[in-house]
């Protein structure tokens, strides 16, 4: 296959960015686009010219770290990480614009490479479960509801990529946090902190400055997990009744 490439580069966070053409020859449809940016690299450093600057780690769609914009779709037209997305979902001749995360929250490192140190923030701000240190407890010693138990793995599944947020008209992170907080607001173990968890991680996310949610759906299109649209609403709920009993 021969592609033309239009990437975004931009050397550093103050400098000034724009997108660049490459011609790629001879890429196997078995290549994923990651091999295909390896491929084109190495070409880059032959020429004595600066490689493209992209985000990953695991490459078999697990950490979350490949995030970029393919032809104006997070991760690229299939459902999946840019990591595990085949060239062979293009056909030869193609023109690919790949992008950055655009985000105000997410701001450019170099390249395609964003800060996604918001999404820790609020992980930090109150995603996570305290409990005595000692040895492990009994693994049945907690109930918890199959529906329950149901609810909080769909919403484990995120990742934490950022693609919701890419995907999101007003850059909003509802459906990251959201995922977040219902996972641990489901369990029996998550019950202790379950008011300050949803105000405190809604209240970190609202101060890093991503946009609002108009419940136009596109985070939960773009999400390679699936985390649910439903969960945002279930975070509303937590929200309001958490703000009710504590007066917050």
């Amino acid at each position: 296959m021969n592609l033309h490439l239009r990437i975004w580069r931009q050397p550093g966070p103050d400098a000034e960015g724009a997108m660049t053409t490459y011609e790629m020859t001879g890429v196997s449809p078995d290549m994923s686009f990651l091999e295909m940016l390896d491929t084109l690299n190495e070409e880059l450093a032959e020429r004595g010219e600066e490689p493209v600057a992209f985000d990953h780690d695991c490459r078999e769609g697990i950490c979350g770290a490949c995030g970029m914009v393919i032809n104006g779709q997070p991760h690229g037209p299939e459902r999946t990480t840019a990591c595990q997305l085949h060239m062979r979902h293009f056909a030869d001749g193609d023109t690919i614009d790949v992008e950055p995360w655009r985000a105000a929250a997410f701001p450019v490192v170099r390249d395609l490479v964003v800060d996604r140190s918001a999404f820790d923030r609020i992980i930090g701000s109150g995603g996570y479960v305290t409990a005595p240190t000692g040895s492990a407890p009994e693994a049945h010693a907690t109930p918890v509801p199959k529906a329950a138990a149901d609810t909080a793995f769909e919403n484990a599944e995120c990742i934490g990529c950022g693609a919701c947020v890419a995907a999101c008209p007003n850059g909003s992170a509802m459906l990251f946090t959201s995922a977040k907080v219902v996972h641990l607001n489901s369990l029996p173990q998550g019950a202790p902190e379950r008011e300050t968890r949803v105000l405190d991680m809604v209240g970190q996310m609202d101060a890093e400055g991503f946009g609002g949610c108009t419940n136009t759906g596109e985070c939960a299109t773009a999400c390679p997990k699936g985390i649910p649209l439903p969960s945002i609403a279930a975070m509303n709920r937590e929200y309001l009744r958490a703000a009710r009993r504590t007066g917050r």
